[in-house]
């Protein structure tokens, strides 16, 4: 309970930051970079299943949908985003890497849960395990949403780490791409995090304010 209630103060507390700094963020004359967000799973592939029957499709399409909210409302439109799925549809792997391909995509950032036997918990981000022309790139982005969720939101942080994943594998050679484990949805703590929507917003900032972080802009 006490640890809930900490997360619950952070939320808060990240959340009226942010909102108080919209007037910081002018326009830019230079072109909006283009970023895709990948919502992963979805239709009949739920994802990973977990405590209080939340799915994993579920809970990244909410966090999505909050990121694009979040950039009008906070950013006023600073960056150009695209989600992969819009609604509880199906898209195979393969049409996603195309879809962010055709959309010319600067920055493929992808959104899952994680699920495990043991009661493992914390947030870890992907990039691809070969020594590709973005692996720096994709490493700092990493690092930039492992350290706004952690600072901000009081996240447990399980590091970067690299794999072989097929919608990295497709944008290693196109542009820096990076794929978000949020949580656990077998951990109660933080599936309990996931049904609140202020937590979902404040998860949706914090890897938000990642990506510009990133980009310095």
């Amino acid at each position: 309970m006490k640890k809930n209630l900490k997360w619950n103060l952070k939320n808060v507390v990240f959340l009226l930051a942010m909102l108080n700094t919209c007037l910081v963020f002018g326009q830019n004359p230079d072109p909006k970079k283009r970023i895709i967000i990948d919502v992963g799973h979805g239709g009949h592939d739920s994802g990973a299943v977990g405590i209080h029957g939340i799915k994993e499709k579920d809970i990244v399409l909410t966090v999505a949908r909050n990121i694009l909210n979040l950039n009008d409302i906070v950013l006023n439109g600073k960056l150009e985003l695209y989600m992969t799925r819009y609604r509880d549809t199906f898209i195979s792997l393969s049409d996603r890497g195309r879809l962010a391909k055709a959309l010319y995509a600067d920055v493929f950032v992808s959104l899952h849960c994680n699920a495990s036997l043991v009661n493992s918990k914390g947030m870890e981000v992907y990039a691809h395990n070969s020594d590709n022309a973005h692996l720096k790139a994709s490493t700092t982005i990493s690092l930039a949403i492992l350290n706004e969720s952690s600072k901000k939101l009081g996240f447990g942080i399980r590091g970067v780490k690299f794999s072989n994943f097929q919608v990295l594998r497709d944008m290693s050679d196109f542009c820096p791409a990076v794929l978000i484990e949020l949580g656990f949805v077998t951990n109660w703590d933080e599936a309990s995090y996931f049904l609140k929507p202020t937590n979902i917003k404040a998860l949706a900032l914090a890897i938000l304010m990642g990506i510009i972080n990133y980009l310095r802009i």
